[in-house]
């Protein structure tokens, strides 16, 4: 069988490199997290803001541990079967973040479609565990699509984080192969349902550079500004590992300049836009 396998690198380009985390309040966060074994997804992710973030008093945490059951082609999370969920994780993570004197905790977590709930109880328990432990922090919670069931969608519209986001993550066509277990529509469904749930502030992450057209970009913008959202950030994809998806574009500073522009004019709240952008990348601002 002849070899099929074709080296389709994309040179990186300047814009993309990442200035080393400094600092003293990062210092002192990195000391403390590797003391006390603390499991922020800005460390296990690479993400390439850590220390701006950190500086800022914002870092995430991912909860339901792990191991997620979907298994989505842009992901470093591994994909399997997941662990008993660990009812003691939402103290954990709010005495984290009180211990880390977090001003803005960004939650997230795997999928859980292996139970009942989907995890949404956990969810609830985790923001109630924070504002209990460390009040003064604020919060925003980046969910799953929960598989669009309204009832799990409200446990979180209940404990009314400052911010519910869930990312759309790319354009429609390419849903089926970037996240592949999730559909477009649905994941536009749960950010409209939050609003009209009475959620005061929604926000959504694009990723670009998977091979969309900048037209699939603009249609993908508008899609989401009809879905009443307040925040969306978008940010060049960049590959974990060789069995991910492969980065076909770097998209130019520029262009995404053009694209944050296209979005303001929409009215959204607040916009991120350029190359280095994750969704919570000036996590902060966004409750405001």
């Amino acid at each position: 069988m002849e070899n099929l396998v074709q080296d389709t690198t994309v040179q990186k380009p300047k814009w993309i490199r990442v200035k080393l985390p400094t600092g003293k309040n990062y210092r002192e966060l990195r000391t403390l997290v590797d003391k006390y074994k603390l499991n922020t997804i800005c460390q296990s992710g690479s993400c390439p803001n850590m220390g701006e973030c950190w500086g800022e008093g914002t870092a995430t945490f991912m909860i339901l541990g792990n191991i997620c059951t979907r298994s989505c082609g842009f992901c470093g999370v591994k994909t399997g079967k997941p662990l008993d969920v660990n009812w003691d994780e939402p103290e954990k993570v709010a005495r984290s973040i009180k211990l880390m004197k977090i001003k803005h905790a960004v939650l997230t977590s795997v999928d859980r479609d292996d139970l009942k709930d989907m995890g949404s109880i956990l969810w609830g328990e985790t923001v109630n565990a924070v504002r209990r432990i460390s009040p003064g922090t604020t919060m925003e919670t980046l969910i799953p699509d929960f598989q669009g069931i309204t009832k799990h969608i409200d446990r979180l519209v209940d404990v009314a984080p400052e911010v519910i986001s869930h990312n759309m993550e790319t354009v429609k066509r390419l849903t089926r192969e970037v996240r592949i277990q999730a559909k477009y529509e649905r994941s536009l469904e749960v950010l409209r349902y939050l609003k009209e749930a009475g959620q005061r502030r929604t926000k959504t992450g694009v990723m670009l550079g998977l091979g969309e057209t900048k037209d699939e970009v603009f249609q993908t913008i508008e899609d989401i500004r009809n879905a009443n959202v307040d925040v969306i950030t978008m940010g060049q994809y960049l590959q974990p590992t060789k069995k991910h998806l492969p980065v076909k574009k770097f998209i130019t500073p520029e262009e995404f300049d053009e694209l944050g522009d296209f979005a303001r004019s929409l009215g959204f709240r607040h916009v991120e836009s350029s190359p280095l952008v994750r969704s919570s990348y000036h996590a902060e601002k966004h409750i405001h």
